[in-house]
């Protein structure tokens, strides 16, 4: 029976309706009270004004009341959404307060709950309509998930790795050092033989110092220590300086390049200006390039900033080989790299598009890739424009 609540209850983590399993789920003759109180998660039962009609153990204990003390009442005086200084979220943000007025479903880790006796502790929320069978909404159901641990281990984690790729850097930087030394010809005399085992070991000196970089940065990213100092810059003008040192890479391996605003090569175009930070973009824009230029065997690589009066959106369009499909939805994960035979003869770790896609974050954008397998790929951003007054 226990199994079976959680089935409902963990339905998001499933991808499992839980607005269709919920529905019949407080019929007097279905519900087993038992075992609600038994569940790890806390479960507020919500009629359409606000009020607790129902509530489980867990929940109870999260929020430091009874059943008898809340039944009934507005859940404003108990379930105390914040921020993580214990802040009140306002009530035009507040996901329960918000599904009461909208309805559907709304699933989010970022709030905090803040008990009886302001205890502060992560939670996880999904909050659901409840509709009768004329659709019509009865109340809401929310179920709140403690992420305190979770949040602790992520923690660990992250303070390892930053720990551990701080360190390791040191001794990778004096190796590569020592490695460029003795491949410069004023400083030492060697023969080809030798020349060519100690490049090999320069470059994969270079790839291990840029994965402990990566690995610093992407437990920077999550823990919010990752330095950025953005400021309103003209995104066309920080394009084309950048640009212009970036073609050779893709002019060496006999690739084109293009830069273009608004789908011209002119470049006496209108202002689009973003709040960004410019070296943090130019990392983006950099890694994107990298790839395309790496992926791509023939063809061009093509630069392209276009816009709205909302919105600026960059683009990194390459005719390699393409994305398989089912690769497109994780591209942007940790450590993920597509499985094709580009990639298993190129190196990389797998976290630069991640540590891109948690950087456009920190500035209300969104990126993502649209790709065909034989037809190339192409890498868009979009970033809130900053109009002139």
């Amino acid at each position: 029976m226990i199994l079976w609540w959680a089935n409902i209850l963990f339905g998001f983590k499933k991808k499992n309706k839980i607005g269709e399993n919920i529905q019949g789920l407080f019929d007097e003759n279905a519900l087993s009270e038992t075992a609600l109180n038994n569940l790890m998660l806390g479960v507020f039962m919500l009629d359409k004004s606000g009020s607790i009609i129902l509530s489980n153990f867990a929940g109870n204990q999260m929020i430091g009341y009874e059943s008898k003390e809340t039944k009934n009442k507005n859940y404003t005086n108990f379930i105390k959404i914040t921020d993580a200084k214990g802040v009140l979220i306002e009530s035009s943000i507040n996901p329960i307060a918000r599904n009461l007025i909208e309805g559907g479903k709304i699933t989010t880790d970022k709030y905090f709950l803040s008990s009886r006796n302001n205890v502060l502790r992560p939670i996880g929320l999904v909050i659901n309509e409840i509709l009768d069978q004329a659709q019509k909404s009865k109340g809401t159901i929310v179920v709140l998930r403690d992420l305190t641990r979770e949040k602790f281990l992520d923690q660990q984690r992250s303070d390892f790795i930053s720990t551990a790729s701080h360190e390791m850097r040191t001794p990778v930087a004096a190796i590569e050092g020592y490695l460029a030394l003795a491949l410069n010809e004023k400083m030492a005399n060697i023969d080809e033989k030798a020349r060519y085992y100690l490049e090999k070991a320069h470059a994969s000196a270079e790839r291990l110092g840029k994965l402990f970089q990566d690995l610093l940065n992407s437990a920077k990213a999550e823990d919010g220590r990752l330095q950025n100092n953005p400021e309103v810059i003209d995104i066309a003008e920080f394009l084309e300086s950048l640009t212009s040192n970036m073609k050779f890479m893709a002019e060496k391996k006999g690739l084109n390049f293009e830069f273009l605003i608004n789908a011209s090569k002119d470049t006496s175009k209108e202002h689009y200006l973003v709040n960004v930070d410019k070296d943090r973009l130019g990392e983006i824009i950099n890694n994107l390039y990298e790839n395309a230029v790496k992926y791509t065997e023939s063809g061009q690589i093509t630069i392209g900033l276009t816009g709205n009066p909302k919105v600026v959106q960059l683009r990194v369009q390459d005719t390699g080989d393409g994305i398989p499909a089912e690769a497109i939805p994780h591209l942007f994960e940790k450590f993920y790299r597509a499985d094709n035979s580009s990639t298993r003869e190129i190196g990389g770790t797998g976290l630069g598009l991640y540590l891109a896609k948690e950087i456009v974050k920190l500035y209300d954008g969104r990126i993502w890739v649209e790709s065909e397998i034989g037809k190339g790929s192409t890498f868009y951003i979009n970033l809130p424009r900053i109009n002139r007054s």
